[in-house]
């Protein structure tokens, strides 16, 4: 989902973009949420503090009120850092999920209008992974870890004040120790950066494998291949297992290599306190005090080694976040491109040619054609010869390399983008419905239609009597892409789709290949009601479905071989005539 000529961004960078991005718009949350960090800092560093008068008056010298005001002082500030530590993990959770949120909606807005080059260009695993896990990883890293690292750091630096208090001689010897600590932090910091970044990749493939898998289950089933892709997904989950093992290790030797040291400390600081002890230069109060201190200053450094991984995924994650929103698409509209009214319908390709990624071999090379208003021009051929390509080129699903696409004499590149698709209605070989009712999945292209509207769009497709067959009726589940209906009534309730966005030209990619004979009988005849008065792009490998086109172009290698009508074709003996007579065509009559 990056660019590789783009330059990585720095740390830096990417956290001044989500501060910018996700932060910044929730500052006031945020800042209270901070200012709970600091009070839970304070209190416990006071709680400490307080080690040394309480030992000292409640315990050594018995001082008057020391039983009233110490416990009260003790009782408030743990009340205190109780509420604040409340407030900030209510709010830090409010500000994640919203974060969450948004990064996802974001997301997955840049990705439903990226170009099809780029959403083709990876697994849509990938994407899924980068919209449910990336974005967990951001909001970890960008609330919680923000607020904890801020309030642990607080502690660690109010322990130290407490020890200096105490004993400035003392917390100067150990504080010159704090480096090693760092250097630690980062050693470890670097190894889960990496297994981070390779856990990442490794969700993508897993979520990949995965949803493949399942999409062809079918193939799976037939072939026997269970154990196979079983074993797939394994290696999968093992490489991935891993790289989080391995940060896993990496977060539990930080911490406790941390700890180590802080205990050695603790261990000098025991043989010292002794040797000024009976020197009478220190007290009990001032021992258990730095004691305390030092302990929680360890705590807090520990936390510190541990969020360092939570900052490490989080930034992995938001480069690829990034990474993917920063991808411009190349079909866009021009600034100020005009809208179009309801197109009359004429198409023409002039001198077209179109590489896909502007590379390699042209997919198109030089073609030329016309649909003139309300005509029938089909489109055949060997597979692979641009058929599918030259449908993709009238909505700008991608843009030539060269040439042009015009409708009704203006370039489909000079006018607004949703205004040209307004034009179009297009119904596919294996026609895509969503997992919703039968009455939203005909009514998607036009969400404002009435149920009259509806029906009316069903009964021209010939779909509303199997409809009203159904037990819920036009409220009937059609299940994941359409899986609850059979072929024949999927095309139906795509061409009923088509029926009821009314649109000017018609595109048609195989749509009766896939169907047995009766549906076939069926779709047929909901088309040619489709197809009158509209201009019809329609691609077909029986040519039995072509024989009444006004015009049909022959398109092989990625040029235009031939054109004419059946009959002309056929006289011409050429690749036309060749995949008539494979189809037994040539001694037939004209529909």
């Amino acid at each position: 989902m990056s660019d590789p000529g783009r330059p990585e961004p720095t740390a830096r960078d990417l956290i001044a973009r989500v501060a910018r991005i996700y932060m910044a718009p929730r500052w006031k949350g945020w800042v209270v949420a901070m200012l709970a960090a600091v009070v839970v800092a304070y209190c416990s560093a006071e709680l400490v503090r307080i080690i040394e008068p309480a030992t000292n008056d409640l315990l050594v010298f018995h001082k008057p009120g020391a039983l009233l005001w110490l416990p009260l002082t003790i009782a408030t500030l743990a009340a205190a850092r109780t509420i604040a530590q409340v407030v900030q993990a209510t709010l830090v959770n409010r500000i994640g999920n919203a974060v969450v949120g948004d990064v996802q909606v974001q997301l997955f807005g840049k990705l439903v209008r990226a170009d099809l080059a780029h959403l083709r260009s990876q697994h849509s695993g990938a994407y899924v992974s980068s919209v449910l896990y990336d974005a967990g990883l951001i909001r970890e890293a960008a609330t919680a870890g923000v607020v904890n690292y801020t309030q642990n750091l607080l502690i660690f630096l109010g322990a130290v004040l407490v020890m200096v208090a105490n004993d400035w001689m003392l917390s100067l010897v150990l504080i010159g120790v704090v480096p090693l600590a760092g250097v630690i932090m980062r050693r470890f910091s670097k190894r889960t950066t990496k297994a981070a970044k390779g856990a990442m990749a490794e969700t993508s493939a897993l979520s990949s494998a995965i949803m493949e898998s399942l999409d062809g289950v079918r193939v799976v089933k037939l072939e026997n291949r269970e154990a196979y892709e079983e074993a797939r997904v394994a290696e999968v989950v093992r490489r991935r297992q891993q790289h989080l093992t391995k940060g896993a290790n990496a977060r539990a030797r930080a911490a406790p290599a941390t700890e180590l040291l802080m205990t050695l400390i603790v261990a000098i600081v025991f043989a010292y306190a002794g040797w000024r002890s009976t020197h009478g230069e220190m007290n009990a109060g001032a021992f258990f005090s730095f004691i305390a201190a030092l302990t929680m200053a360890s705590q807090a450094l520990r936390q510190l080694a541990n969020l360092q991984t939570v900052f490490a995924e989080g930034m992995s994650a938001a480069r690829r976040l990034f990474a993917a929103l920063d991808v411009e698409p190349e079909v866009r509209e021009r600034p100020g491109a005009p809208r179009l009214a309801r197109a009359e319908g004429t198409i023409r390709f002039e001198d077209v040619a179109f590489s896909y990624g502007g590379e390699g071999p042209p997919a198109l090379d030089g073609v030329s054609l016309e649909a003139r208003r309300g005509e029938t021009v089909a489109l055949v051929g060997p597979s692979g010869g641009g058929k599918s390509t030259i449908l993709n080129l009238i909505p700008r699903f991608y843009d030539v390399t060269a040439g042009r696409v015009t409708l009704d004499g203006r370039d489909v590149r000079d006018v607004a983008l949703d205004s040209l698709r307004d034009q179009i209605a297009l119904v596919t070989q294996e026609p895509f419905l969503f997992d919703d009712t039968i009455r939203a999945n005909i009514a998607y292209a036009r969400p404002d239609a009435s149920p009259a509207e509806v029906e009316a769009a069903a009964r021209a497709a010939a779909a509303h009597d199997f409809i009203g067959e159904l037990p819920d009726g036009y409220d009937s589940l059609v299940g994941e892409a359409g899986a609850r209906l059979s072929g024949g009534q999927r095309q139906r309730i795509a061409i009923a789709r088509a029926f009821l966005k009314d649109a000017p030209i018609l595109l048609l990619d195989e749509a009766t290949s896939a169907l047995d004979t009766e549906s076939e009988a069926q779709v047929q005849a909901a088309l040619k009601r489709l197809m009158a008065g509209r201009t019809t792009l329609l691609i077909a490998h029986r040519l039995s479905t072509v024989r009444g086109a006004d015009r049909i172009y022959v398109v092989d290698r990625g040029r235009i071989v031939e054109t004419g009508d059946h009959e002309s074709l056929v006289a011409k003996r050429g690749l036309y005539a060749r995949l008539a007579r494979s189809q037994d065509l040539e001694a037939e009559p004209a529909a």
